[in-house]
């Protein structure tokens, strides 16, 4: 069980989504302790110097600084990893695994050397087998080491499904699930639109499953586009990062579809993927499993398939705790 030590964060990683994740971090008022570690020390600083300039104008204080292993492992009560080698245009997020596993590995050898005990968030990609890389590491319980999972892939479909609807995306409750990748799955048969079963709303206008299709293969390659255009996406999974940490450090129990460890769910043990899962001061307090239609469950088993394939080689298949 990771210890009651308020709200203090350890970010590894100073990056485009670290910076986007401690702004949102900041303007939200979400922790009153937040120490960046990167590689690259001066960046480090220059992000650092630049945040504080700007806590004025935050909801709450916060103090920001540069950290370190040895004096905040112990202190924090939430590691946060998003320090790895960007993904590249064309380049899938499972291609990414060697080099971010030793990044990933090394980050986590470090912490725990120095003490941490708290809850594990991973964003580097490819998320889901780096939270399972985390989790085998830290020797912490599965519960305590949580991945971004599909948070942000729930978001841009359900962002996109709204503007489908003229609907608020708050008012969108849509499921991605299962690799946060070219694997992952829309949950129609338990999403709904403003309070509408979307089994309803497509029994009733069957020939918007086309424009539904479309929304969430654009969902799926807004990734390559952003990272296309821009170098790198930063903003929306900085908010989905600060919105999983809100409800871990404010024990909200509220469920997101994070990358968590399934022991039995939908069929599949021994890998993280993303699905719904309430999540509290303690981390993962238990999975949701949502009702997935046959075609859903078998490009889930696919999924799963998909996440072993590329982590298997690298870890040896054990009992779940």
């Amino acid at each position: 069980m990771p210890p009651t030590v308020g709200n203090r964060i350890l970010l590894v990683g100073a990056g485009d989504v670290g910076a986007a994740y401690a702004y949102a971090l900041v303007n939200q008022g979400i922790t009153h302790d937040l120490a960046i570690i990167d590689v690259n020390e001066q960046k480090a600083r220059g992000e650092v110097e630049d945040l504080n300039h700007g806590v004025v104008w935050a909801p709450s204080p916060t103090n920001v600084r540069v950290g370190s292993y040895e004096a905040d492992s112990a202190r924090a009560g939430l590691l946060v990893i998003t320090a790895g080698a960007a993904q590249k245009p064309g380049e899938t997020r499972l291609q990414l695994v060697e080099k971010n596993l030793r990044i990933t590995g090394g980050i986590i050898e470090q912490a725990m050397s120095n003490g941490f005990n708290g809850i594990i968030l991973v964003a580097t990609n490819p998320v889901d087998i780096l939270s399972y890389a985390a989790w085998k590491t830290s020797g912490l319980p599965s519960a305590q080491v949580i991945g971004s999972g599909t948070t942000l892939d729930s978001a841009r479909f359900r962002y996109l499904l709204g503007q489908l609807y003229n609907v608020a995306p708050m008012s969108v409750h849509a499921n991605v699930v299962g690799e946060h990748g070219d694997s992952e799955l829309p949950a129609l048969s338990s999403a709904t639109i403003a309070g509408v079963p979307m089994n309803d709303e497509l029994s009733r206008h069957p020939e918007r499953r086309l424009e539904i299709e479309e929304a969430f293969h654009e969902t799926v390659t807004s990734a390559q586009r952003i990272i296309a255009a821009k170098g790198s996406t930063s903003f929306g999974i900085g908010m989905a990062l600060a919105r999983i940490t809100r409800a871990i450090l404010e024990d909200q129990r509220v469920a997101l579809p994070v990358s968590t460890l399934l022991t039995g769910q939908y069929g599949q043990r021994d890998v993280y993927m993303g699905t719904p899962a309430v999540l509290y001061r303690e981390g993962v307090e238990r999975v949701v499993q949502i009702p997935l239609s046959p075609d859903e469950q078998e490009r889930f088993a696919a999924s799963a398939k998909a996440l072993h394939a590329v982590q298997d080689p690298y870890f040896q298949s054990s009992a779940s705790n």
